[in-house]
Formats: C-alpha cells, structure tokens, sequence
C-alpha cells in the first residue's frame, strides 16, 4: 500500500466520513467537524440532487475563495432568501445587489463579477457536466474552484489541491516547495485509483486534519501523522 492511500485509510479512521458538500437546505450535520456546520451529509454521495442544488455548490466554490466556509454559508442564505441560487433568478439580479448578498464572504466586487459570468456560462450548458479547459476559461476561475465544482457538482473523479493540502503533504515531505497545482493534483491522482468517493473523502479529510494541526494558530500539538 502506498504512503498516499495509507494515509487517508487513517485519517479517515480517525475522523470519519465528512459529508462534503455541504448543502444550505439540507438539515445534516457532521459532529466530528472542527465547528459544527448544518449542510454536511457524512455517508450520503448522492448530493447533489437537483440542478438548483448544483449551482449552489458551484457558487459555493467561487464564495469560498480566499474566505471560510461559516462566512460562504452567511452569503449563500442571503442569495437563498432572494430566490438568487436559482441561475436565472441570480442572472437578473442587480450588480449592486449581489455585492450586497455576498458581502459576509469578502472580495464582493470580484466574487460578484464571477459569479455573473459563471451563472451566464452555467445556463449555457443545459445541463451538461463542462470541462475543465472550459471552466477555467472563465475570469475568476482558478484550478482549485474548476475541480472543485467538477468533484462536488458534477461528481467527476478529479483531485482538489487547496493550501491545507501543500502545507500538509510538504510537511510531511510527499511533495516539493516548487511543486505548482498540477504537480500535486498529478501526485494524488497517481498513487490513488480514480473513485469518486475516496477523492470527495481525501480532501475533506486534508482539510479537517490541516485545521487542527497547521492553521494559522496552532493547538500546540504535534501531528501523529509526522511519524507513520
């Protein structure tokens, strides 16, 4: 078994399914989480299940950026009581009332702008999952939200890398300083088989473990994982 896999056997051990991701009208609730969060569906891989559900968690992807998710969950009720996580309500929604929407998740002016142009290109497609090439043809779209979408909206196998991940696996000498998104995406996506399930898990997991050992403010502890 490869350090990879090994590696998220382990964490998945330790801290269980995570239910990503998480959903607003969705009442679930994922105890084992750093904070509590209603949304999470720890277990249940068949979210998203409609198209408005879809474009929730695509637009989550795009408020995420550069914020955490309890001020992602403060905008997405706002859009949510103007009707606006539905594409063509959102589409006829003012700039100016947009920003004001999502203001709890910073960089309004910029994330406004996305948004727009993601929701124009979301109606475009009539339903169909888009590629990758195209999601980052689109000005505010970055590897991290494009396979974010991918992986959580449209459940196609593709490995999220967020700055949780690169401090994490650089600690624990599986990656290099120099080593740009898709050098890492290529590590994971190598040394795991490509299954829906365990690359949603993984990277929940990344997240949860990185929030307790290498935030910011560290809990002043060592990592246990430093030593396998």
């Amino acid at each position: 078994m490869n350090r990879i896999f090994s590696i998220y056997r382990i964490l998945l051990k330790r801290y269980g399914k995570q239910g990503w991701w998480p959903l607003i009208s969705h009442k679930g609730c994922n105890p084992t989480k750093t904070g509590c969060i209603s949304g999470y569906h720890p277990g249940d891989y068949s979210f998203p299940k409609t198209g408005s559900e879809i474009f929730e968690v695509c637009i989550g992807a795009i408020l995420t950026q550069n914020t955490g998710w309890p001020n992602v969950e403060k905008a997405l009720i706002n859009l949510k009581k103007r009707r606006a996580l539905e594409p063509e309500h959102l589409k006829r929604l003012s700039d100016g009332k947009l920003r004001e929407l999502i203001k709890p998740a910073g960089y309004y002016n910029q994330k406004s702008k996305k948004i727009k142009l993601f929701t124009a290109f979301f109606i475009s497609l009539n339903g169909r999952t888009p590629l990758r090439e195209e999601l980052l043809g689109i000005w505010g779209i970055g590897p991290e939200t494009a396979d974010s979408i991918l992986l959580y909206a449209y459940k196609v196998p593709t490995f999220v890398i967020d700055a949780y991940t690169q401090r994490f696996f650089l600690k624990l000498g599986l990656i290099g300083k120099k080593m740009d998104y898709d050098d890492i995406k290529q590590v994971f996506e190598t040394n795991l088989e490509k299954d829906l399930i365990v690359f949603q898990e993984y990277h929940a997991l990344i997240v949860e473990h990185a929030k307790r050992y290498y935030s910011k403010k560290p809990h002043g502890k060592n990592d246990f994982l430093l030593d396998i």
